[in-house]
């Protein structure tokens, strides 16, 4: 026998689960008087956050809840989001956080796909989730969470209680002497999140325990994490489990501040109060920075740290935040992954560059975070590695511990996903001689806005189901506020009559806002001899300067 496998084996004193929960409940051990979350007038300290934590899991237990059930949570960027993100895995449960701008029909797909118990939801969401309810089949336990911190001249009002339960009434009747559960394995379920895929239909991407709390290092190690950060919530924490910086903030006992809505003076407002250190989010956020208006804007001495995923930032953007202030990083990563698994790794020469050269290098996605076993842009039917010269185009391919385990009630999906050993992404990229990677295009036809993934083929099947509606492609459209919004390319059916107008009414009742095509063009879709839509030769037009797409469109128009 080998002697290094003898007597040597796993052990309760030398072999644990890896899992975020335990970041937590350290650092209300080491720092239990530290400043936790605020949220407008309200704070938590780490030892009032770990307690409210488990009184939810306590809570959630004495209702049935155990191993293996869904939660799911219709919650801003507030406390109960933070807390649900250590309390329902305290109690083995599963979180499945909904991306709140869904439309009901969307929501009510996930709750029944995701089997879920107990829903949890802010009064801001009421209408559109008492809706999904009446869609769904599951008939979930409904706690409500009324903001206290809910601004009195919000744009909207907060709707009308859906249950009779609350959520301070709900985790109150908890321990907070409850013994948490850690996961029976690292690799037991830990959250469940939707994403599109090259169908309208969302696959339910399922995390593990070992990978998000490999995750928390990573986010640390590349966003340059010191001790007691101060992190911004303008990320939501739908996406991605706000790419597990819920449980990355734990690591280094650092402080939440929670932002229910991303605007301008509120976050400046927030940068120079709190001294915030980092926060995440999409170009869009970027832009609204940049393009604020001048009374609400701050000068800050301290730099902080913004990390960025999504479409390429435009270099003119980059440039702007780097004279405001901001360190901006490039990440990318997936749903799949955890959030960012790719990373600009910034080298110290560069800073000697012009501005324009540095916004060249930082556009590119980078290479693999510390927790990624391997980045390989591949040949998707040779799985050959293409050559790094930044020409050959290939399938950008992942692999390691922060992958998700699969597709929720999807073998097919899993399977094509983990073909030949690796995480296929579906976007298509380039090496370039230095070994960093960059995005060229999707091949799923994702469009990213607004941080958010659009299924182009969901806007078309909603646009087929328009009676006067032919053919019909949807492509992306670079947008300097939201990085990418849809725009819609319709060839009506012979002898049919509709307006821009018209169409953009019809999908209001169908999809969510952010989902509906920004702008129609009426013309002859170009096809192949099979019938095949040329999509390419759509974003060709859409990527002309505008005088000349009204002009190709006008000529084209039937």
């Amino acid at each position: 026998m080998n002697p290094f496998e003898e007597h040597l084996e796993r052990r309760a004193a030398n072999y644990q689960p890896l899992s975020p929960i335990g970041y937590l409940e350290r650092a209300a051990l080491t720092f239990p008087d530290h400043v936790a979350v605020i949220h407008g007038s309200s704070e938590l300290t780490y030892r009032e956050f770990w307690m409210r934590s488990k009184r939810l899991a306590s809570s959630l237990a004495r209702r049935g809840i155990t191993k293996g059930d869904t939660v799911s949570v219709m919650l801003s960027n507030t406390p109960p989001m933070l807390e649900a993100h250590y309390g329902v895995p305290m109690a083995q449960a599963v979180l499945h956080s909904i991306n709140t701008r869904l439309d009901a029909a969307s929501i009510a797909y996930q709750l029944d796909h995701a089997e879920t118990k107990v829903l949890i939801v802010d009064r801001e969401f009421s209408a559109v989730t008492a809706k999904a309810l009446s869609l769904a089949k599951v008939q979930p336990i409904i706690i409500d969470y009324d903001d206290p911190e809910f601004p009195s001249d919000a744009p909207q009002s907060k709707g009308e209680a859906i249950s009779s339960l609350d959520y301070e009434d709900f985790i109150s009747q908890g321990d907070g002497t409850f013994e948490w559960l850690q996961p029976d394995d690292e690799w037991d379920s830990l959250a469940l999140n939707y994403t599109s895929g090259t169908t309208g239909d969302p696959k339910g991407a399922v995390y593990h325990h070992r990978g998000a709390a490999l995750m928390c290092f990573g986010n640390t190690i590349n966003t340059n994490m010191g001790k007691h950060p101060v992190y911004l919530w303008t990320l939501p924490m739908f996406h991605c489990n706000g790419w597990c910086f819920p449980w990355t903030i734990a690591v280094q006992a650092g402080t939440h501040i929670c932002l229910r809505w991303v605007r301008a003076k509120n976050i400046y407002d927030a940068i120079v109060r709190h001294k915030v250190t980092h926060l995440c989010g999409a170009p869009i956020v970027m832009s609204i920075l940049i393009n604020a208006k001048d009374e609400d804007k701050r000068q800050f001495e301290n730099v902080v740290h913004f990390n960025t995923a999504g479409a390429p930032p435009p270099e003119t953007v980059l440039i702007a935040m780097s004279e405001a202030g901001f360190a901006v990083t490039h990440i990318y990563g997936l749903t799949e992954t955890y959030g960012p698994t790719v990373v600009n790794e910034w080298h110290l020469d560069w800073n000697e560059l012009s501005a324009p050269e540095r916004a060249v290098l930082k556009s590119r996605q980078g290479v693999r975070s510390p927790v990624l076993d391997a980045l390989s842009v591949r040949d998707p039917e040779t799985m050959e590695p293409v050559l790094a010269d930044g020409k050959h185009i290939g399938e950008i391919m992942l692999r390691g511990n922060v992958v998700m385990k699969g597709y929720l009630k999807n073998k097919d999906a899993t399977d094509e996903a983990f073909h030949k050993g690796w995480f296929h992404t579906g976007d298509l990229g380039v090496v370039h001689p230095d070994g960093y990677v960059q995005l060229t295009d999707r091949s799923k036809d994702i469009i990213i806005s607004g941080g958010e993934n659009i299924s182009s083929v969901e806007i078309e099947e909603a646009l087929y189901k328009h009676p006067a509606v032919g053919f019909c492609g949807v492509v992306a459209k670079h947008d300097d506020k939201w990085g990418e919004v849809p725009v819609a390319f319709i060839e009506l059916k012979q002898g049919a009559r509709a307006s821009e107008s018209e169409i953009i009414a019809y999908l209001g009742e169908r999809l969510a806002t952010f989902k509906r095509p920004k702008r129609i063009y009426f013309m002859e879709i170009p096809k192949t001899s099979t019938g095949k839509i040329q999509k390419y030769q759509l974003r060709e037009l859409i990527n002309a300067q505008a005088d000349k797409l009204e002009a190709v469109v006008s000529m084209l128009s039937i």
